[in-house]
């Protein structure tokens, strides 16, 4: 462990990124599959069922419709998840790293269409002449398949940087502050090990 995990008063980020890495990585991990679970059963609405996009509102929407319409929702779970991957960013160490800040980069913009989709909404004024609030790159691609593929090209490299970080190489293993790899095997273990 580094010194940042010997730091007694480093505060929540320190915790978050030493102590309890693991724990909040797992956590937030649950909140991103629920995410990603409400649009898939979104486009299973639409593409095998053959609901209208309006009816299609995934699980939650279902029962609480008014959530699908809200950009307030919206733009708060792309904050969520863009400070989360900017607030657990320095557990990673090494390959884990570079994957995760690819996330974090990506998710920026997100949260920057999002953003735009809630000024437009608040404010009454649609950009681009159109009818309804519009992101930059709603101008090429429908709301849903949109939500998909940010949702793909966020979390794939957030994964990717996951698994290296759970399987470091021992350069990075030295490198890390937290024990979400968990221990280091002695170099007696390591050697005996086939």
């Amino acid at each position: 462990m580094t010194a940042a995990a010997a730091t007694p008063h480093g505060g929540i980020p320190t915790a978050l990124n030493t102590k309890y890495h693991r724990a909040a990585l797992n956590g937030f991990l649950v909140v991103v599959l629920a995410h990603w679970a409400e649009h898939l059963v979104q486009a299973y609405q639409i593409w095998v069922m053959g609901w209208p996009r309006p009816a299609a509102r995934g699980l939650l929407g279902q029962v609480f419709p008014w959530l699908v319409s809200s950009e307030w929702l919206h733009y708060g779970y792309a904050l969520v998840m863009m400070v989360m991957l900017f607030l657990l960013r320095p557990g990673f160490t090494g390959r884990a790293r570079t994957w995760w800040t690819v996330a974090a980069a990506i998710q920026f913009w997100h949260h920057i269409e999002h953003l735009l989709l809630l000024v437009q909404a608040q404010s009454g004024h649609n950009l681009f002449g159109r009818p309804v609030p519009t992101s930059v790159a709603q101008l090429v691609f429908e709301r849903v398949e949109l939500h998909l593929f940010y949702n793909s090209v966020v979390f794939i490299p957030m994964v990717i940087g996951m698994y290296f970080h759970l399987r470091p190489n021992q350069t990075e293993r030295r490198a890390m502050a937290c024990g979400c790899a968990g221990p280091l095997a002695s170099p007696a273990a390591s050697a005996a090990t086939p």
